[in-house]
């Protein structure tokens, strides 16, 4: 397990880290004071370190070139979470931004930051408590996108006859049980969900639940598999290749395995929730509420979170992404380079795809 380490960070696009310390601003209002604190939740979800992380730094230092970022990565533990949001509350921040591990068990950790007077943001995850504002995608309609693709992709087998496997992400993150909740308006109906289980977000873990699915069905049985994010669906696809079972398999984030998957044939689709908007409103909030400015121009609508809090909120729209549409959004929006992408082990498949 890695050793999260909280270090003050003068962070650039591509995370260059400072020495710790701290030092004046020009107004004279000491660094300390002008404190944010960013908490991801995990490493195995490729997105936060890659992605998210440095955007949100970026962003922050160039509307407060003088702001101090804290950062931190409970890397999927709750209890390392909570401890760093003390440590957070130590350290002076002002401001935190908090991807939660376990949105409901942080709802403690929530109330005792603002209790210490710092404003928090929960960040692409609905964390439970008193929080001042919300920042992530319309994860329903998220779901909803990976099941309608799903049915897209079955095509005429789209029965209620055909056999589903359906494999969620942990029930410790809320949008896992939005994501549920979409897919199954999409599918319940048009299909029969067959096997349905918790992946935990962790490829292992969703390899395992299809391998059981596959014993328990029947390789034959089995048209289509739902996989809540394409970590996990990494491990399904190799358990589904190994079985010499070829149906469509959903995902989401857009990660570079997954496209790569997608342009191979070995996954049909993911979800493109563009990292850069949702990370750059997240950091001009929290610059806002750093200076005790009005949050409402950015946080344009509200949300209510699972204890029933109500607050302001961003949420953006997702796209679904196939082979036919992987040029015109992950790649026309440089989150790859065509370099990354068609290695070549990919390069006749991108050339396919009109990729290069």
């Amino acid at each position: 397990m890695r050793r999260a380490v909280i270090c003050s960070l003068a962070v650039s696009m591509s995370v260059s880290a400072a020495a710790c310390g701290e030092t004046g601003g020009d107004s004279g209002v000491s660094r300390k004071d002008k404190s944010i604190g960013l908490l991801l939740p995990d490493y195995a979800t490729k997105r936060y370190e890659k992605f998210d992380r440095p955007l949100i730094g970026g962003k922050i230092t160039s509307l407060c070139p003088d702001c101090k970022i804290a950062y931190a990565n409970a890397d999927g533990n709750p209890d390392r979470q909570a401890q760093q949001v003390r440590d957070m509350i130590a350290q002076g921040v002002k401001v935190l931004i908090l991807g939660a591990q376990d949105a409901v068990g942080i709802k403690a950790s929530v109330q005792e930051a603002v209790d210490k007077g710092v404003k928090v943001i929960a960040y692409d995850r609905f964390a439970q408590g008193p929080v001042s504002a919300y920042v992530s995608y319309d994860n329903e309609k998220v779901g909803e996108l990976q099941g309608q693709a799903l049915l897209e992709a079955m095509g005429s087998k789209a029965t209620p006859a055909a056999k589903i496997v359906m494999i969620n992400g942990d029930d410790a993150d809320p949008n896992a049980a939005q994501f549920k909740a979409g897919a199954h308006k999409a599918l319940d109906g048009k299909v029969t969900i067959a096997y349905e289980q918790s992946g935990l977000w962790k490829d292992t873990v969703a390899s395992q639940k299809v391998k059981a699915a596959i014993a328990q069905l029947g390789a034959k049985n089995i048209d289509g598999v739902y996989s809540a994010n394409d970590g996990m669906a990494g491990g399904i696809a190799t358990a589904l290749k190994n079985a010499d079972i070829d149906v469509p398999l959903t995902g989401q984030d857009a990660d570079l395995a997954g496209v790569q998957r997608i342009l191979s044939g070995q996954q049909t689709s993911t979800v493109y929730k563009a990292f850069k908007p949702e990370a750059e409103a997240t950091a001009e909030i929290a610059v806002k509420l750093l200076n005790g400015e009005d949050i409402s121009a950015v946080a344009d609508t509200v949300a209510t979170s699972g204890s029933g809090t109500t607050v302001p909120a961003k949420l953006l729209t997702a796209v679904s992404v196939t082979k036919d549409n992987l040029k015109d959004t992950v790649v026309k929006d440089a989150v790859y380079l065509v370099v990354q992408i068609c290695t070549p082990s990919y390069a006749s498949a991108c050339e396919a795809a009109g990729i290069s």
